[in-house]
């Protein structure tokens, strides 16, 4: 395929997948149970740092956590006390266990207490073509607090050559204007042009399926291939083609 043709095929398999019947099968279902920012981000965050590993466990274990949180994260959150992480025991998924859980909730009180909310924090330290720096900055914002090392593996580092596949799908989900419903497009502070795209083994198996990516490895390095690929085919909006890519991967077995 030409660039033309190959833009053609992708651009048909965005709109086959970026509809809401894709919500149904997909982690993104957690945080649309919601209205309110703060609650769209802190659902779409925790359900995001789980999002590995089987999907109907992720989906399972993401409305197990809005049940803990009584279906309202953000007053859980800022009303969160130390009496409150008995009712995180025996929460699990694979290595991510209720003593990462409590941490997590503690810093994004943190967060939303003394840094102006999760969008501003990735705002203020985006650059003007990737939020990977931001990424890496975000990380040393959330473990500022004291912590236990072993929870800071659940959060990736771009600059450690890590793809960061999780954050920059909550990203998308944050930031991407979605006239199909699936996306939220609730951050205003940050442009879709400056996101990359979720970088997982389906992705990256048809991304160089399709000559978008030599890179063998899944890393930063390919995902920086990967941005310069789909920035060709659409600037404005280069994850969209996370359905494409995803849904030939995933559904179709491409």
């Amino acid at each position: 395929m030409n660039k033309a043709q190959l833009k053609e095929f992708l651009d048909e398999k965005v709109i086959l997948y970026n509809n809401p019947d894709f919500i149904e099968s997909d982690p993104i279902q957690i945080p649309h149970l919601f209205t309110l920012k703060e609650d769209i981000e802190i659902a779409g965050f925790l359900v995001a740092t789980i999002a590995w590993g089987n999907r109907k466990s992720i989906i399972n274990n993401g409305h197990r956590l809005m049940d803990i949180m009584g279906n309202s994260p953000y007053d859980f959150i800022m009303n969160l006390n130390e009496d409150d992480s008995e009712k995180l025991d025996g929460f699990v998924h694979r290595t991510f266990n209720s003593d990462d859980l409590f941490y997590f909730l503690k810093s994004l009180q943190n967060i939303y207490n003394n840094h102006g909310g999760l969008e501003r924090v990735f705002a203020k330290y985006s650059e003007e073509d990737s939020v990977q720096t931001a990424i890496h900055q975000f990380k040393k914002v959330f473990f500022e607090l004291p912590h236990l090392p072993r929870t800071q593996k659940h959060v990736s580092d771009p600059l450690k050559n890590s793809a960061a596949k999780r954050i920059n799908m909550f990203l998308r989900w944050m930031v991407r204007k979605d006239n199909a419903g699936v996306d939220f497009g609730i951050w205003n502070s940050i442009s879709p042009s400056q996101l990359s795209c979720p970088l997982d083994v389906h992705s990256g198996n048809v991304a160089r399926k399709l000559k978008l990516l030599k890179r063998k490895q899944n890393d930063a390095k390919a995902l920086a291939e990967l941005d310069t690929s789909l920035r060709k085919l659409d600037p404005n909006d280069p994850v969209k083609y996370d359905f494409a890519l995803f849904g030939l991967g995933v559904f179709e077995q491409f």
